[in-house]
C-alpha cells in the first residue's frame, strides 16, 4: 500500500512524490520527519503572515480613517481699521509780558515760545503752513482807550533768523496782520511729521515816539493750515 503527498513545495522533488511504506525504516523516518517539520514551519510562516497582514490593514485602515476631514462653511468677519486726519499745534508757554521803553526800538520779550507742529494726514496733502496773526492790523495791543500798537510794531525771530514785522496777509486774521513762520512741503515721505518754531519777540516803538503811558494787551494767535 503507497501514500501519495503533496510536496509542491519541495523544488528538488517532482511535484508529486510515491513513497512506499515498505521503505527503510531510516530513510522512511527522515522522509516523514522532513516532511512533517517543514509543513509545521510553513504553517507557523502563514500564520505569521495572515498576523502581520492583519496588522498592516487594520492599521491603513485605521490611518485612512483619521486622514478623512470634514469642514464648517465659512463666516466672513468684515474688518473696518481707520487712521484719522489730524493737525495740532502747542506751545511751550501762553504768555510774555514786556517792558517797554518809550520811543526804543528794543523792546523784547520776556520769554521765548516754542511752537510744535505734529501732523498725520491723508493723500493729496501738498503744503502745510505755520502762521502768526493779530485779529487787527491797526491795534495789534491797545489800552482800551483808543491808544494802540499795530501789528507792524510787532517783530518775530524764528529759529533764530531775523526778527520780522506781522504786515502780511495771511489766511487767518486781520488783513496786513501776520507773519507765515513756516512753509512745509508735504510728500509721501512725510505724511506723518513735527515741526518746531521757536519764536522771540520785539516791540519797537520808534515809530510811535508818543505813545503814552499804559497797559497795553493783545492776543497773538499761532495757527497751521495744511493744504488743499
Amino acid at each position: 500500500m503507497s501514500t501519495l503527498y503533496d510536496v509542491t513545495e519541495f523544488k528538488e522533488y517532482p511535484r508529486r512524490l510515491l513513497v512506499s511504506e515498505a521503505l527503510t525504516g531510516s530513510f522512511a523516518d527522515q522522509q516523514e520527519y522532513g516532511h512533517g517539520k517543514f509543513l509545521g514551519g510553513k504553517m507557523k510562516a502563514e500564520r505569521s503572515f495572515r498576523i502581520v497582514l492583519v496588522v498592516c490593514l487594520t492599521a491603513c485602515a485605521v490611518s485612512s480613517t483619521s486622514a478623512q476631514v470634514v469642514n464648517s462653511g465659512v463666516q466672513p468677519i468684515t474688518l473696518n481699521a481707520q487712521l484719522p486726519e489730524s493737525l495740532t499745534l502747542s506751545l511751550s508757554a501762553n504768555a510774555v509780558n514786556f517792558t517797554l521803553a518809550a520811543g526804543g526800538a528794543l523792546n523784547a520779550g520776556s520769554t521765548n515760545i516754542t511752537a510744535t507742529t505734529s501732523w498725520v494726514l491723508k493723500p493729496g496733502r501738498t503744503t502745510l503752513g505755520i502762521y502768526a496773526y493779530f485779529a487787527s492790523a491797526a491795534a495789534a495791543l491797545t489800552d482800551g482807550a483808543g491808544n494802540n500798537i499795530p501789528s507792524t510794531a510787532f517783530s518775530i525771530a524764528d529759529n533764530g533768523g531775523a526778527s520780522t514785522a506781522l504786515a502780511n496777509t495771511t489766511p487767518f486774521g486781520g488783513a496786513n496782520a501776520g507773519l507765515q513762520l513756516a512753509n512745509v512741503g508735504i510728500t509721501g515721505a512725510n505724511k506723518n511729521g513735527t515741526h518746531v518754531d521757536a519764536m522771540a519777540f520785539n516791540i519797537n516803538l520808534t515809530t510811535l515816539p508818543q505813545l503814552p503811558a499804559a497797559t497795553y494787551t493783545g492776543t497773538l494767535n499761532i495757527q497751521a493750515q495744511a493744504t488743499p
